[in-house]
């Protein structure tokens, strides 16, 4: 009777990263941060390589936000998403 409840995230690419590459807002389900991720670049390996790096970690100079927090496990990507969650992906600012 009960019917399993598909998680699904909305993720965003800020501005800053779409004049690199295309990668419009999107739902997608997923349990971790990289099953939302390999979901999104299954289908844009453009926007993968610009935000992942050779081991498929955060690139130092990308930042991933679940709901507003950073996400924690920048190497496994193992931070929960929930229903409905909010990711976003910025370019990290660096400077003096």
């Amino acid at each position: 009777m009960f019917e399993d409840v598909v998680k699904m995230a909305h993720v965003t690419f800020t501005q800053n990263i779409q004049r690199h590459v295309s990668c419009p807002a999107v739902e997608v389900a997923g349990a971790t941060v990289r099953e939302v991720l390999d979901t999104v670049f299954a289908g844009n390996h453009q926007a993968r390589s610009c935000a992942l790096d050779e081991q498929g970690g955060l690139r130092q100079h990308i930042v991933v936000f679940i709901d507003g927090a950073a996400v924690r496990d920048r190497t496994g990507l193992s931070d929960a998403v929930s229903t409905e969650t909010e990711v976003y992906v910025f370019q990290a600012l660096s400077g003096g």
